[in-house]
């Protein structure tokens, strides 16, 4: 059972993108509009020209840009793009105690102020022991030979969560990185050493210092309910095993 859905979406082909936020989309009805990109990454791996995208419609019908791209089809696995998507899952999945790797969870909130850097947290709860549980939620769409990889760019800011969160830990609080694999196509996981080696270094340190690494599986269903209208919905399947390279 899907832990969240969406309805309603706009199929078409995806042209281009371009200025990191936007994206040009022929429509099946041969429409070409722009829409809203949430992923400020590289997004390699995850589209090319002529892709079967789904669309969002904007609820304000003063935006501007009247879509909002949520997923690709991509060689015959649906990629998930709208980067808002994994912390409402992950959220989800802990209310109904489903998360993988993290069972037990209560009294969750999210957008949580923590630490020494001006940072909230994705999620936080409190475990069956009632020891704190911070989570960072991490987008994972990139794809080298049979691995998930995080990050497709180098990200400072990724590296601020990990220090935030070993700080946590410090604290004799938990701290847990879940890497939302936001494709099926892949068999494990690992930190994309050639792109950021910082943030591997870093996500080693962070685990061998206490941070627990969840990658977790992710399958989105998807489904056609008439022509020009489709829906998605996400769930979450186990963990993919940690593939550690030097």
């Amino acid at each position: 059972m899907a832990l969240i859905e969406k309805g309603n979406l706009v199929p078409g082909r995806i042209l281009r993108r371009y200025q990191r936020f936007l994206v040009d989309v022929e429509l099946d009805d041969g429409r070409l509009v722009v829409a809203h990109c949430t992923n400020t990454g590289a997004m390699t791996t995850c589209w090319e020209p002529g892709d079967l995208v789904l669309l969002e419609p904007a609820v304000n019908p003063a935006r501007k840009l009247k879509f909002t791209w949520v997923a690709c089809r991509r060689e015959g696995t649906w990629i998930g793009v709208e980067t808002g998507v994994p912390n409402n899952v992950v959220a989800e999945a802990a209310r109904q105690d489903s998360l993988p790797g993290l069972p037990g969870l209560r009294e969750i909130r999210t957008e949580v102020k923590y630490g020494l850097e001006n940072s909230r947290v994705d999620v936080w709860a409190l475990d069956a022991e009632g020891r704190q549980v911070y989570i960072e939620v991490k987008n994972t769409t990139l794809k080298i030979g049979d691995l998930a990889c995080f990050p497709d760019a180098v990200t400072q800011r990724g590296l601020k969560h990990l220090r935030e969160l070993q700080g946590m830990v410090r604290l004799g609080h938990r701290a847990v990185i879940a890497f939302f694999v936001h494709r099926e196509d892949v068999s494990a996981f690992d930190a994309a050493r050639e792109i950021d080696p910082g943030y591997a270094q870093e996500l080693d340190s962070a685990v061998h210092n206490g941070v627990e690494l969840l990658p977790v599986k992710v399958r989105i269903e998807a489904s056609e309910e008439y022509p020009g209208c489709w829906a998605l919905g996400w769930c979450l399947t186990g963990l993919l095993p940690w593939a550690r390279r030097a």
